[in-house]
């Protein structure tokens, strides 16, 4: 697993239930540019899943408006929090 960075340990102790983009942005104090990449490299590892797809009728996931879902962990997300490899 490649190394996690303090940004993106933030985030993903955040989201251990479903929690939205905007409710991530303000709890982390991150500019959505960087938290919208961050996002995506967690979703690309695996760590994070986009929950509420149907939510605005979108069937994907679109990465150019990240504050139309929500995320929560996954389990491989959750084990590295346990594991404290964050």
């Amino acid at each position: 697993m490649r190394k996690i960075t303090e940004s993106e340990s933030q985030i993903l102790a955040r989201l251990v239930f479903d929690e939205t983009f905007d409710s991530v942005r303000e709890e982390t104090g991150l500019q959505f540019g960087e938290l919208r990449d961050d996002l995506t490299k967690l979703i690309n590892d695996g760590l994070i899943e986009v929950t509420g797809i149907n939510k605005h009728g979108i069937t994907y996931f679109d990465s150019d408006r990240p504050q139309l879902f929500s995320y929560r962990a996954t389990r491989t997300g959750l084990n590295a929090i346990k594991m404290n490899r964050l």
